[in-house]
């Protein structure tokens, strides 16, 4: 019988990118849900859940009920420690369902830049991603929850990703995006916020063009050592 695999997602584009042929080569069958549209099943029956990244925010329950009911619908998931990965908007999720603290930075981050990694992230599957740049692209971020370790930083936020145990994995930038010509989608339907936030979407692309392929490379094999190393 194959696995299961839940991918929550929030906006069309923000999707698996290439760890898609990574989750199901480890066979799993890929069940997808639209956040805010699809009922979600009892948070415990999924073998894996991945929540992906979108442009609201964990504190936007009154205008987006989907945030509330998602952070309320991880909270059981998390405590028994079922194997979830959480991608930006879905790490800030599974951070605040831990009871941790997500807020706006100063400055948005978007871009691409390298992690400094923690002792803790070294010896993560994190590891794979010690000399790439990753894309970032978030305007808030989490705080480390009570007992999960944090993996790693940038100049801009200094809490980009944690881990509790084996199982539960939430980060704050996106190694699952990034390469041209799919992440062209994410310049055309985030333009309004680029603008806003002073960004230039021609530099945006020159940097996908050069770090691209390296991160497509380094995030599948970040990913399929953290599936490797998920209990039987």
């Amino acid at each position: 019988m194959s696995k299961s695999a839940l991918i929550l997602r929030h906006l069309a584009f923000e999707d698996l990118g290439s760890f898609g042929p990574v989750i199901e080569e480890d066979g799993y069958r890929l069940i997808h849900a639209e956040a805010g549209i699809d009922a979600l099943p009892d948070a415990l029956n999924p073998d894996l859940v991945v929540v992906l990244g979108g442009p609201i925010g964990v504190n936007d329950g009154d205008a987006y009920p989907t945030m509330s009911a998602e952070r309320d619908w991880l909270v059981p998931r998390l405590a028994a420690r079922r194997p979830t990965l959480g991608i930006c908007l879905g790490a800030q999720l599974m951070a605040a369902a831990l009871g941790a603290r997500v807020a706006a930075m100063p400055r948005k981050e978007i871009g691409f830049s390298t992690l400094t990694l923690t002792e803790a992230g070294i010896h993560s599957p994190l590891r794979h991603l010690g000399d790439v740049s990753v894309l970032h692209w978030h305007g808030e971020a989490f705080d480390i929850p009570d007992g999960a370790d944090n993996l790693a930083s940038t100049a801009a936020c200094a809490t980009q990703a944690f881990a509790m145990g084996p199982t539960i994995m939430g980060l704050q930038f996106h190694p699952e995006a990034g390469e041209l010509p799919a992440f062209e989608r994410w310049l055309i339907g985030h333009s309004v916020e680029l603008a806003g936030a002073d960004v230039d979407p021609a530099g945006l692309r020159r940097e996908a063009e050069t770090h691209g392929p390296s991160l497509k490379r380094a995030g599948q094999s970040m990913l399929r050592a953290w599936l490797q190393g998920l209990p039987a």
